[in-house]
């Protein structure tokens, strides 16, 4: 009982509706804002939620976040598999979406359904995958057999070589990769070709706000402004996990501070043999 009354003190709920993606399409009509950040695993995935998040994404983020890469694209499919049946076991009330990793639906659109299918078995409640125009028909082909679709668009982080690192794009016009005018079209194609939300990474505020305006699904920004429908961070950067901060992220605790303070006491008690006490021991 204690547990609960803290939690709802401080705006947390254990007693919610499961967000679904119509949910998600009637807070665009209403202009509520929606909720995203990433989660790996089970216990993170319930403390997200708990603290009421309308979407986990369990991104190939994990990449760099949990495995040490320098980006997205070592990721592969059964690691993905497996960190979104993770997340699927901590029940959340949030919509899961699992991210396709690089390799897993660019070969052929027959492919980026199976692929799509492997993580919705796995307890996903929609697929994310990078790309616009050229990635239309797979998302249309997804779309068709009843699974929904999160696409991503603008800094598309399995496009790191293309577009030599993380760069922000659309900041010149035409319809080249990363153009003004192509993305529009980019997120045109996305919406018609059937996705339910698209996330909108690393563009100036005013094209994403265009593009916003444009779209009848919700937009999902990170490092957009804030005129998109909703707005996604890596868990890591909010709790201050990660050693890199970022113009776009925001710092909401210092978790890494703590964290090894708390394991600096730990080792210390553990070297002078204070820890385990006689309360902590077996009799």
């Amino acid at each position: 009982m204690v547990r609960t009354a803290s939690l709802l003190c401080v705006g947390m709920s254990t007693d919610r509706p499961q967000v679904t993606v119509p949910a998600l399409a009637e807070m665009k009509r209403a202009g509520a804002r929606i909720s995203m950040i990433t989660a790996y695993d089970a216990t993170f995935a319930r403390l997200v939620d708990l603290a009421g998040i309308d979407m986990i994404l369990v991104g190939d983020s994990l990449g760099m976040v949990v495995q040490g890469e320098s980006n997205t694209i070592p990721v592969d499919l059964d690691e993905m598999a497996y960190h979104v049946r993770m997340v699927a076991r901590a029940q959340p009330k949030a919509l899961i979406v699992g991210d396709l990793p690089f390799g897993s639906y660019q070969v052929s659109v027959q492919q980026g359904v199976e692929s799509a299918i492997r993580l919705m078995k796995e307890g996903a409640g929609a697929v994310k995958l990078e790309g616009g125009l050229h990635m239309a028909e797979t998302i249309e082909a997804i779309t068709s057999v009843d699974i929904p679709v999160v696409g991503h668009i603008g800094l598309t982080p399995q496009s790191y070589h293309r577009m030599g690192g993380h760069k922000v794009q659309g900041r010149n016009d035409g319809m080249e990769a990363g153009g003004r005018d192509r993305l529009l079209e980019d997120a045109f194609a996305v919406e018609q070709a059937g996705a339910s939300a698209v996330v909108i990474e690393g563009v100036p505020r005013e094209l994403a706000g265009e593009m916003t305006a444009k779209v009848s699904i919700p937009t999902i920004g990170i490092g957009a402004g804030p005129d998109c429908d909703g707005q996604v961070l890596v868990l890591h950067d909010v709790l201050g996990l990660s050693d890199v901060r970022l113009k776009f992220t925001k710092q909401y605790a210092d978790l890494r501070t703590r964290a090894i303070a708390a394991t600096a006491g730990y080792v210390s008690e553990v070297r002078s043999g204070s820890w385990p006490d006689d309360d902590h021991s077996f009799h």
